[in-house]
């Protein structure tokens, strides 16, 4: 029986059962650790045991548990030396507490002395997940190339197999997770390649082989290997069940449904994200870009805008804005599209990575498309993407580039730009944006005075003697959206009522 255990073997069992997924069963035998050390007077090893406990119960979510159970590990260190490892290990939920609250600059200061002490002391263990939280503080707090150089540095420890496996695992998952936050999709990948190697060599491994095949999911998502993407997501989805993480179930079910929503699978997109919302994933953009691809404009733009108002983080803002960006354009709030791009080329000046960047010039691009300035959209365009392993948000700038070079008069460089991003679509199997591109490509696209997929559908409505309520029903539009979208139609066509924009839609045959 574990009871019988002596104290190395029940914190062996306790690894063992972590590991396996077996969480609560290792949390069990971490108290009964606890208390037999407590008992035999090795407060330093009871203090260790308490802290471990504290830190897994916060990781799930139980802030009043762990909370206390810090309280004993830092009471049980009284008159303990001050430079014990121990309280460096106490360090660490603090510096994760200021990254929380936006101190940056005290997380860093914090974690600091926790990798000091850990260095005096000969504890790997605590060096590097204190070089993470460091580098977490710096990143998340603008510093960027800094904060990755100590990333890079905690890595190296974990893939050398200096650290216990519990700890690696927690290097690993934090990093990647770390850079997906700021897109550095070229550390993600190097690392999300050397997790799987780790796991792939642990056929027992549960606790953090599902959280790998999520980043593993993810990477492949954003290479644009989607089948692929969702067999990793739902393979994430089954083992993460049997390590009872809500939250990881939830991330792997939303990659299942951002795969299925560009591959045109709607439904099973639509089950994804509510699974994602049900284990506690936050289902957006995803599921206001899946309404916005089923016609349902209105909803996507409520959604988006609820989620907006609720984030204030501004990285998390960032992962927003794109589908923000898009959504308002086709719900015909330009300014609002504007400000959203705006928005998200600051955050990109802050932290710099390529694939924001990216993200904030293709943002831009579309924006400044919709107003008219094919010439700077082009300009916008041609940066984003270019030199990133991301060949559906590469194809769909080309798409853009197109219609701009349309504008621009120039049909050779117009059907180039179109015909390269029509094979890219093909390609991936992206037919909703295929389909969507060869609506844009017609030949009397070119007669369209810069009107919109969805104004182009409201002008026919509106030509054919609807109202605008019952235009805003055929649409699935909320009224002011339709009242938006018609003054963006008089402001194009250089008209000022329902009878001269519906004799441009006849004229230049936009009616069918």
């Amino acid at each position: 029986m574990v009871s019988r255990l002596d104290t190395d073997e029940l914190e062996q069992a306790v690894t063992t059962a972590y590991l396996a997924g077996r969480v609560t069963e290792a949390m069990e035998a971490l108290q009964r650790a606890q208390e037999l050390h407590a008992r035999r007077g090795d407060a330093r090893r009871a203090s260790r045991s308490a802290f471990w406990l504290g830190f897994l119960l916060l990781g799930r979510g139980e802030l009043a548990q762990g909370s206390g159970w810090l309280a004993r590990a830092r009471r049980l260190l009284e008159g303990q030396p001050p430079d014990c490892p121990e309280h460096g290990y106490l360090l660490l939920p603090a510096a994760m507490g200021q990254i929380d609250a936006g101190d940056h600059a005290g997380a860093q200061a914090t974690a600091a002395r926790a990798s000091a002490l850990g260095r005096r002391a000969g504890e790997a263990d605590l060096v590097a997940m204190g070089l993470f939280l460091q580098g977490a503080a710096a990143v998340t707090g603008g510093q960027v190339p800094e904060g990755l150089a100590l990333l890079d540095e905690a890595m190296v420890a974990a893939v050398a197999g200096e650290l216990s496996p519990p700890v690696t695992g927690t290097i690993y998952c934090g990093v990647i997770e770390v850079c997906q936050e700021v897109a550095e999709l070229r550390r993600a990948r190097e690392w999300t390649a050397a997790l799987s190697n780790w796991c792939d060599s642990q056929p027992d491994l549960v606790t953090f082989t599902g959280q790998c095949l999520v980043h593993r999911a993810e990477i492949l998502r954003l290479g644009g290997a989607w089948p692929e993407a969702v067999e990793a997501a739902r393979r994430a989805a089954e083992r993460l069940t049997e390590a009872d993480d809500e939250l990881a179930i939830g991330a792997a079910s939303y990659q299942q449904g951002e795969a299925h929503r560009v591959l045109g699978e709607f439904e099973a997109a639509e089950a994804a994200y509510q699974r994602a919302g049900h284990w506690g994933r936050e289902p957006q953009p995803g599921l206001a870009l899946l309404r916005l691809a089923q016609g349902r404009t209105g909803a996507a733009e409520a959604a988006v805008r609820r989620t907006l108002g609720e984030t204030g983080d501004r990285l998390a803002r960032a992962r927003l804005l794109p589908a923000a960006t898009e959504i308002l354009l086709a719900a015909g709030d330009a300014a609002a599209a504007g400000e959203a791009a705006g928005e998200l080329a600051a955050i990109a000046e802050t932290y710099g990575t390529p694939a924001l960047r990216a993200a904030a010039d293709h943002a831009r691009g579309a924006v400044l498309l919709e107003r008219g300035d094919a010439g700077a959209a082009v300009a916008a365009l041609r940066a984003a993407w270019r030199e990133l392993e991301a060949p559906y948000e590469a194809a769909r700038s080309r798409l853009l580039i197109g219609l701009a070079c349309r504008a621009l008069s120039d049909e050779d460089a117009a059907a180039m730009e179109l015909d390269a991003a029509r094979a890219a679509l093909a390609r991936l199997g992206a037919a909703p944006d295929l389909e969507r591109l060869e609506r844009l490509a017609r030949p009397d696209a070119a007669g369209t005075a810069g009107l919109t997929e969805r104004e182009l559908e409201v002008l026919r409505l509106l030509a054919a003697g609807k109202t605008n309520a019952a235009i805003g029903s055929a649409l699935h539009l909320a009224a002011k959206t339709v009242d938006r979208h018609v003054s963006n139609i008089y402001a194009k066509l250089g008209v000022s009522s329902r009878a001269a924009a519906t004799a441009y839609a006849y004229q230049h045959q936009l009616v069918r």
